[in-house]
C-alpha cells in the first residue's frame, strides 16, 4: 500500500520538502480505498471459508453432495 500510494500520488522528483494539498488528498483517498477493498476482501475471504467448512461438515456426514 506505502508503495502503490506513493508512486500514484508522489511525483519522483521533490521539489518540496512538505506533501502539497493535492498529494495529501491524494494519499488520504488511496489509502481510504485500500483500507476499504483490505476488509471487503477479508469479509468475503471469511464467508467462503464459513461456506467450505458447512459443505465439509455435510460431505463428512453423508449428506452432502461431492
Amino acid at each position: 500500500m506505502t508503495q502503490a500510494c506513493h508512486r500514484k500520488c508522489v511525483p519522483p522528483h521533490y521539489k518540496d520538502a512538505e506533501l502539497s494539498k493535492g498529494e495529501s488528498v491524494c494519499l488520504d483517498r488511496c489509502v481510504a480505498k485500500y483500507l476499504e477493498v483490505h476488509e471487503r476482501m477479508g469479509k468475503k475471504l471469511t464467508e467462503l471459508s464459513l461456506q467450505d467448512e458447512e459443505l465439509l461438515k455435510r460431505v463428512q456426514q453423508g449428506t452432502g453432495t461431492a
